[in-house]
This record gives C-alpha cells, structure tokens and sequence, in this order.
C-alpha cells in the first residue's frame, strides 16, 4: 500500500485536532481521528508523547530563569520535573521556591517544596524531588 497517498487523504477527511474531542459517535479522538477509546495509545507513542513533554518542559525553565543553567543536572532536573508536572503557571506560583532556588539557598528552596499543596497530592515525587534539590544529588 502507499501509505502517505493513504494518510494525505485520510488526513483530508479527518482534519486535525491537538485536543482530545468528542467525534460524531461519541468517541474521545485526537490527532487524525485516532479514536482512544477504542484503540488507547501504544508504549512507543507514550514514549515519543514524553520525551516531546520533557522537552517542552525543559524549553519553558530555560526560558523562564535564566540562573537555571547555572545549577547543577539534578537541580536542573528538579525544575523541569517541576515544570513537567505543574506546567510552566503552576511553577511560576512557587515564588519563595524559586527565590531560594535562584539564590542558591537549596535548604530553603526544598523546604518551600514540601509546604505546598501540590506537595501533599504528589507525596513521594515531592520528597524525592525536594532531597535532590536540597543536596544537589540524584536520589
């Protein structure tokens, strides 16, 4: 078969949806009528959704502070792991975190990560994630 004269005209006929939606049979879809209720997604499409995520997520710190590049990999990663999770306005709420964190005041910076909401919904994540800020270390 010729896949792309297949997928140009499947393409044609279904249009594009970044967006989950609801088509005309009452199936949640996205993309080029990828019906995920009946066909779910695969681990390498999980894969590839991830690593695209991490990127954006990695995009919007380096973007954002400046004074990222300056930490070290595992406080890099605790950021975008942050950004990941949050997105880039549920960080951005985190001002006396990402204060500390800037000011290189680490102890405080996990200590404004555990006295928070999100920590409380997220539990382990946000532990594991404040020692690593706090001690510069991959847990």
């Amino acid at each position: 078969m010729d896949y792309k004269n297949i997928a140009e005209r499947i393409k044609k006929h279904e249009g594009f949806s970044p967006r989950p939606y609801q088509c005309p049979t009452g199936h949640l879809t996205i993309g080029y009528g990828h019906n995920l209720d009946a066909n779910g997604i695969d681990q390498e499409t999980a894969e590839l959704l991830l690593k695209k995520d991490i990127e954006r997520a990695e995009k919007n710190v380096k973007n954002s502070f400046i004074w990222y590049l300056k930490l070290t990999e595992p406080r890099q990663y605790v950021l975008v792991d942050m950004c990941f999770n949050l997105g880039l306005i549920g960080l951005l709420k985190f001002k006396k975190f990402l204060a500390a964190a800037e000011a290189g005041n680490y102890q405080t910076a996990a200590k404004e990560m555990l006295d928070s909401k999100w920590a409380v919904q997220v539990g382990l994540r946000a532990r594991e994630l404040a020692e690593i800020m706090e001690t510069g270390e991959w847990k």
